[in-house]
């Protein structure tokens, strides 16, 4: 997909997907190198909380950073950061990726420790 299509993609979804305080936004970026997710809260525009293939306590656990394995990771990660912050409802969204392969892992693993969505 190039770039310009993903960028209407995405356009698309936050059409329909709006994240606030109650229900944030978990938006999912995913780069050649890394993983990031984040929890958005759109109606006052802020990240509520965030975690990423960046931070010292996932990129130590792993050889590569651009793995499905790293994505489980950033996954469990926010969903506890978030557990611990009361919240456990969200609106996913993918970010203009197809709905596989490491955004999949991410979900799936945020899913099986908490957070529904």
């Amino acid at each position: 997909m190039s770039h310009k299509s993903i960028d209407k993609v995405k356009r698309r979804i936050r059409q329909k997907v709006r994240g606030s305080a109650e229900k944030p936004r978990l938006s999912v970026f995913r780069s050649n190198n890394h993983i990031y997710a984040q929890l958005i809260d759109d109606v006052l525009g802020k990240t509520i909380l965030s975690s990423s293939t960046l931070e010292a306590s996932i990129s130590s656990k792993l050889e590569s950073t651009s793995t499905c394995e790293a994505s489980i990771l950033v996954g469990q990660h926010i969903a506890k950061k978030s557990l611990e912050a009361n919240i456990t409802t969200v609106v996913f969204d993918r970010g203009g990726r197809i709905y596989h392969g490491r955004i999949k892992a991410l979900a799936d693993a945020a899913r099986e420790h908490g957070l529904k969505f």
